[in-house]
């Protein structure tokens, strides 16, 4: 009889892990970008500095030193890896712009946020560092034409082509994904 309810468990195991590893689930790029996507996508980039900050602002050290899953980054190295990433990102769309099709550098987020400044370094450095460069993203973003936006790179992984107008999304949605992360933390007072 125990068989029976098992695959249920496993599925239910499965489903409340992944609540947490994706609370706002995997990213799903629409098949045709709109004018709206986009305008909505930049809104989410420009708005999550002042979010981020307003959520982790009255953090405790052992609020930030929580993972907000087993197994799963602090808030500490959460607000970290956004500016590692983002950084990475705004860089990406530079190499799109000036070059055709580049291969861009990935990089190891799980190793990156082993490092001992993720780690351990004040979230002001990062929080500070999300704030200047989503506003000058968000102010390049902005300037792209429809043409920029269908200009792609490469990412390595998988060899896979992305539009610029795609990423825009792939990182509204990153930004939303790890507010969540963060969200989750608070939630455990």
């Amino acid at each position: 009889m125990r068989s029976l309810y098992m695959p249920k468990l496993n599925d239910f195991f499965i489903q409340y892990m992944s609540n947490f590893k994706y609370p706002i689930g995997t990213f799903k790029c629409p098949e045709n970008i709109t004018s709206d996507h986009i305008s909505n996508w930049i809104s989410d980039i420009e708005q999550l500095p002042i979010k981020i900050k307003n959520l982790v602002s009255d953090f405790t050290e052992k609020q930030l030193e929580t993972p907000y899953r087993e197994g799963g980054w602090t808030a500490r190295q959460v607000i970290h890896h956004i500016h590692d990433s983002h950084h990475n990102g705004y860089i990406r769309f530079k190499w799109a712009m000036t070059e055709e099709k580049p291969i861009i550098k990935a990089y190891n987020e799980q190793l990156w946020a082993e490092l001992f400044d993720t780690k351990s370094a004040p979230i002001y450095l990062s929080l500070n560092m999300i704030k200047a460069l989503h506003a000058k993203w968000v102010y390049f973003l902005r300037g792209l034409s429809d043409q920029d936006l269908k200009k792609e790179f490469i990412h390595p992984e998988g060899n896979v082509a992305i539009s610029l107008g795609e990423d825009i999304g792939i990182y509204a949605w990153h930004g939303n994904h790890h507010l969540a992360h963060l969200q989750i933390i608070a939630n455990l007072k």
